[in-house]
C-alpha cells in the first residue's frame, strides 16, 4: 500500500513562519510535521509518495529517498488546483491501493490503520460537538457513506470529514471526470460524489484520536504541546548537564546540547542537539529549544518553540511564542503574553483579526528577525522574517516582510 501525502500548499495562514520554509517542514518536537505523518502511517504503508509544490526542493532535500526504510517518491503539483488535482499527480507512481494523508495535520497511528483495515475505498471521520464548520458525512443504513455536505446549517450527523482517505487505483479515472468547483479547484469530495453516483461502496473509518490541523501559528504551539505531552516522565540526558542544574519533570537534553550551571528546567522540555542553555536560565515547559539555539543568562522561556539557531542571549522573557530559525533577541527583550482585560489574544491572519482561543499567546517571529535591546513585543504581535526593531521599541502592531 502507498501513502500519498499532500504537502504542496504555501501555508499563507502560517506566515511569517512559512515565508522561508514549506509548512510541512515546521518543527513539532524533535521532527517535522511531515515526518510525524510518515511515522503515523509507516506500519501500514510500504512506500510514500509526497505531492510537493511551494519550496518542494527543500522537502526533497530534507526527507531524501527513504524514510525509516520506506521508499519515498516525490511528484509535483505545479499549480494549487485542489485536492483531487493534487492526488492526480501521484498516478504515474501509484499502481496499488493507497491512503491520502495531509502533510500538515497531527493525527495518531490509529487513523491510517483504520483506513488501511477497510480494504477498499474509505473516508476517515471523527465525531465533533458542532459539525457545522466542517464537511459532514451522512451514512446509509449499513454504515457506509451516503454523502458529504460542506458546512451545513442542519448537519445530518456529527461526523466530520477528517480529510484522509483510502482509495483504489480506479479513483484516478474518476478524478479525470471531476469538474471544476465554483472556486476554480478540483475537489476530492466531488470525486467521491462521482464514485457514489456509480454505486461504488465507500466505507466510513471512524477515528477518535488527536486531530489538529496545523494551519495557523498558535496551532504550531498546540502541536508542540501535544508532542511534548508524549514524553510522560521521560528523562534522557545525552548532552552535557553541568553541576547545580535543576531538572524537574520530563526533560530531554540531546547529544551535543549543554545546560549550564544555575539553569532551572521544568519539563516537559526538549533541548535539542547543539543548543546552549544558561547559565542561570529558566525553562518552563512545554518548550522546545531547537538545534544550536541559545538561551542565555537570566532568560526565562515558557511554553515556546525556539527553532534552529534562534538566540535569546540574556535578560529576556519569552512566553507562549514561536521564534523562527536564526531569530536574535537583543538583551532585555520582553514578550507580553496576556491581555489586561483577560480576553483571548487575537492575531491577524491574512488580514483578518482572529480569536486564537488562547488566553495566553506571545509573539510570532519569522526567520532571521532581530530585536534591539529592551524591545517590548505585545501579546499576539507578529514580527516578519528578517524584520528588526530599534532599541527600546514597543511593538504593538504587526511588522511584516513583503
Amino acid at each position: 500500500m502507498y501513502g500519498v501525502v499532500l504537502a504542496a500548499g504555501r501555508g499563507t495562514r502560517m506566515r511569517p513562519l512559512t515565508d522561508r520554509r514549506p509548512k510541512p517542514l515546521l518543527p513539532v518536537g524533535d521532527r517535522s510535521l511531515l515526518e510525524r505523518v510518515f511515522d503515523t502511517a509507516r506500519e501500514v504503508v510500504d512506500e510514500f509518495v509526497v505531492v510537493t509544490g511551494y519550496r518542494g526542493e527543500e522537502i526533497r532535500e530534507a526527507i531524501g529517498e527513504t524514510y525509516r526504510d520506506r521508499p519515498v517518491h516525490f511528484v509535483e503539483q505545479a499549480e494549487a488546483l485542489g485536492t483531487a488535482h493534487a492526488v492526480a499527480q501521484a498516478e504515474p507512481v501509484v499502481d496499488d491501493d493507497f491512503l491520502v494523508l495531509n502533510g500538515d495535520v497531527v493525527v495518531d497511528a490509529s487513523l491510517p490503520r483504520a483506513l488501511a483495515e477497510v480494504g477498499g475505498t474509505a473516508v476517515a471521520a471523527t465525531e465533533v460537538p458542532d459539525p457545522r464548520a466542517y464537511g459532514v458525512l451522512s451514512t446509509a443504513a449499513d454504515g457506509s457513506l451516503a454523502g458529504i455536505v460542506e458546512k451545513p446549517d442542519d448537519p445530518p450527523t456529527n461526523l466530520a470529514n477528517v480529510g484522509c482517505y483510502a482509495f483504489e487505483p480506479e479513483v484516478f479515472e474518476y478524478i479525470d471526470r471531476t469538474p471544476e468547483s465554483e472556486r476554480g479547484e478540483y475537489e476530492i469530495t466531488t470525486t467521491i460524489d462521482l464514485l457514489l453516483g456509480d454505486g461504488r461502496r465507500i466505507d466510513v473509518a471512524r477515528y477518535d484520536g488527536t486531530w489538529l490541523d496545523v494551519g495557523r501559528p498558535w496551532e504550531l504551539l498546540e502541536a508542540n504541546e501535544l508532542a511534548l505531552d508524549e514524553l510522560d516522565d521521560e528523562r534522557e540526558l545525552a548532552g552535557t548537564v553541568e553541576e547545580d542544574v535543576h531538572l524537574h519533570g520530563p526533560v530531554i537534553v540531546e547529544e551535543g546540547a549543554r545546560v549550564r550551571s544555575g539553569a532551572y528546567v521544568e519539563g516537559p522540555a526538549l533541548i535539542r542537539e547543539g543548543a546552549d542553555v544558561g547559565p542561570n536560565a529558566y525553562i518552563r515547559g512545554p518548550t522546545v529549544v531547537g538545534p544550536d539555539a541559545h538561551v542565555g543568562h537570566s532568560v526565562e522561556v515558557k511554553n515556546s518553540v525556539l527553532m534552529a539557531d534562534a538566540s535569546v542571549g540574556h535578560l529576556s522573557y519569552v512566553g507562549d511564542s514561536v521564534l523562527g530559525r536564526g531569530v536574535n533577541f537583543g538583551a532585555g527583550t520582553n514578550v507580553a503574553n496576556l491581555r489586561h482585560d483577560g480576553e483571548n489574544v487575537r492575531l491577524t491572519v491574512k488580514g483578518d483579526r482572529v480569536d486564537t482561543g488562547r488566553r495566553k499567546l506571545g509573539a510570532i517571529v519569522g526567520d532571521g528577525a532581530k530585536t534591539g535591546i529592551n524591545t517590548s513585543l505585545n501579546a499576539g504581535v507578529v514580527l516578519g522574517a528578517d524584520e528588526t526593531t530599534g532599541p527600546g521599541e514597543a511593538l504593538t502592531r504587526d511588522r511584516l516582510s513583503e
